[in-house]
């Protein structure tokens, strides 16, 4: 038997997604058009998203902005076009960091809610840019794996057995063809996960930005490998934190 999902997509109507994610809508079949993250870091992209989420956060309501635009720079920097959003309650800056992001790399932004009566908050917050959002209501494991072809995935880890969620979303990436970034933020307790290698290839990152953000990320087996550290800098006059990417390629002697 086919599995289903309530989807509620764009607020303004109800869908199915059945598990060759096709949707069925006012009686129409629609196919999905979801590309693949391009291989290559976009600085540009990177920083239109980040002026374009600090616009947004301006008037919306999250508590963690800086944390929401860092977010979506490295989602555009990515070049992601599938993002899913998996919510421990309500969605909110880190929502529309991710809105940003498909803005600028002309991507889709799927939110999976745990309960319904986290639906009506969630439009509330995310304001005007709910079309934006497609939100699913559901099991977060079981619907994270209709989505293995996502290639950035964004995880509350304040959602209940946060561990397995993000398991779970590495097995997505290790079936959806590599390449897929998994980021989960509200990560403090997850700090022991800090420059850890975790099976098959995956390297896990802690990073010390608002309630923490753990950065998962599987490369192609056959991608160039380049030595990359994330530095964190702190202006000891404003007390603004600046995150960078140095990466470097891999020498051949």
């Amino acid at each position: 038997m086919t599995s289903m999902a309530l989807v509620i997509t764009s607020i303004k109507g109800i869908v199915l997604l059945t598990k060759d994610q096709t949707y069925f809508q006012a009686n129409r079949r629609i196919k999905p058009k979801w590309g693949k993250m391009a291989c290559c870091w976009s600085a540009e992209n990177a920083t239109k998203a980040y002026l374009r989420a600090l616009n947004m956060g301006r008037t919306g309501k999250g508590k963690e902005p800086d944390v929401a635009e860092f977010i979506s720079a490295i989602a555009a920097g990515n070049n992601a076009q599938l993002m899913v959003i998996a919510c421990a309650n309500v969605a909110g800056s880190t929502a529309l960091a991710l809105v940003a992001a498909a803005r600028q790399t002309g991507g889709r932004v799927v939110c999976i809610l745990t309960s319904l009566h986290h639906y009506d908050a969630s439009v509330s917050a995310v304001g005007n840019y709910g079309d934006c959002i497609d939100f699913v209501i559901g099991d977060t494991e079981k619907l994270l794996n209709e989505y293995r072809n996502a290639d950035f995935v964004l995880i509350d880890c304040n959602i209940s057995d946060h561990k397995t969620v993000l398991k779970t979303a590495q097995e997505g990436a290790k079936h959806g063809g590599g390449g897929t970034l998994i980021v989960g933020y509200n990560a403090l307790h997850n700090k022991e996960l800090a420059g850890c290698s975790g099976a098959d290839g995956f390297k896990t990152y802690y990073l010390p930005i608002g309630e923490g953000l753990v950065v998962i990320r599987k490369g192609k087996p056959n991608e160039a490998r380049k030595n990359s550290r994330w530095v964190v800098k702190i202006d000891k006059w404003t007390g603004e934190e600046h995150v960078f990417r140095i990466t470097s390629p891999q020498i051949k002697t």
